[in-house]
C-alpha cells in the first residue's frame, strides 16, 4: 500500500512546488509546460498589400462595355437577387477580360455592381490565381511545374528553359514589348499530356524545347508581322509526340477502349415518365 501511495506523493510535491515557484516568480512558467517558438511569417507582399502605382490606384476610371454589362445581366440571372454578390468570381474575370487584368479599379467596379463592400472583392481578387493584379503581356505562359511535368516527356525543366532562352526573362517577369509574359505555377491539370504549358485560355501539351520555341516564334510573328497567316499558329491540345499526333490523351500505343460507337444517352433513358 506504501509503495503505490510514494509516487502519488511525490507527484503532488512536484506540482505544489511549481505553483509555489510561480507564486514568488510570476514571471516564469510552469517547468512542465513547453513555450511554442516559431520563425518570423513570410508573406509576400505582392498578393497581401496594395500600393497606389501610376496604373493601379482608384482614381484610374474602368466601365464595363456594353457587350460585357449584358453578359453581366445574363450571370445575374442565375442568382437569386438577395445572392447576387454569388457572382463575384465570373464577373471579375469578366472585369479582367476586358481590362487585361485585375487592376483596383476592376474591383471596385464589381463592388459597386453587386452592391457588396469592396473588401470582399479584395479578398476573392487576392485568393484566387488565376486574377492577375498586376499587368500581363498579351500572351500569357504560364508553365507547369509540378511532379508529373518534371518527370513526363523531356521534363518541364527543359521547357522553362527553352522559354526563358527565347523570350529573355525570368518567372514572374513580362518582355520589354510586353508581348509575354511568363509564370512558373503548379498543377494545370493535364498530367498525362505533360510537358504542358497554358498560354492564356489554351494548354499547349507534350511539348519539347523545340516545338515551345516554335510556338512562341509563332505566336510572337502573329502580332508583329503584317499579313502573318495565323493558320500556321499551332493548335491547342497535343503537340507531336514522338513522331505522332494525338488527338487528345489517349495511350502512346493508341486505344485499347471505347473502340465501338458511343451510345446515345437517350437510350439509356425510362420512357414511362417516372423521371
Amino acid at each position: 500500500m506504501a509503495s503505490k501511495a510514494i509516487p502519488q506523493l511525490v507527484r503532488q510535491a512536484t506540482r505544489a512546488a511549481s505553483r509555489t515557484s510561480q507564486a514568488h516568480h510570476p514571471q516564469r512558467q510552469p517547468l512542465h509546460i513547453r513555450p511554442f517558438s516559431s520563425t518570423p511569417l513570410s508573406r509576400s507582399e505582392a498578393l497581401f498589400v496594395h500600393r497606389n502605382t501610376p496604373e493601379n490606384n482608384p482614381s484610374i476610371p474602368f466601365k464595363f462595355n456594353e457587350t460585357n454589362l449584358r453578359l453581366i445581366d445574363e450571370i445575374l440571372k442565375r442568382y437569386p437577387p438577395q445572392y447576387k454578390k454569388a457572382a463575384v468570381m465570373p464577373i471579375l474575370d469578366l472585369g479582367q477580360r476586358q481590362h487585361g487584368w485585375t487592376s483596383l479599379s476592376v474591383m471596385n467596379e464589381v463592388a459597386r455592381i453587386l452592391e457588396m463592400p469592396p473588401m470582399r472583392v479584395y479578398e476573392v481578387a487576392t485568393f484566387y490565381t488565376m486574377y492577375n493584379r498586376d499587368p500581363v503581356g498579351k500572351y500569357f505562359v504560364q508553365v507547369c511545374t509540378t511532379t508529373p511535368c518534371m518527370l513526363g516527356g523531356c521534363g518541364s525543366d527543359k521547357i522553362m528553359k527553352a522559354c526563358e532562352e527565347f523570350l529573355g526573362v525570368h518567372s514572374g517577369h513580362t518582355t520589354e514589348d510586353k508581348l509575354f509574359t511568363l509564370l512558373e505555377v503548379e498543377c494545370l491539370g493535364a498530367c498525362v499530356n505533360a510537358p504542358m504549358v497554358q498560354i492564356n485560355d489554351d494548354y499547349y501539351e507534350d511539348l519539347t524545347p523545340e516545338t515551345m520555341k516554335s510556338l512562341l516564334q509563332a505566336l510572337k510573328d502573329s502580332s508583329t508581322m503584317t499579313g502573318y497567316d495565323a493558320s500556321k499558329v499551332p493548335r491547342p491540345g497535343p503537340q507531336t509526340y514522338e513522331g505522332k499526333q494525338r488527338m487528345t490523351c489517349e495511350p502512346r500505343a493508341g486505344l485499347t477502349s471505347l473502340l465501338g460507337e458511343v451510345p446515345k444517352v437517350q437510350d439509356h433513358m425510362r420512357t414511362d415518365g417516372e423521371l
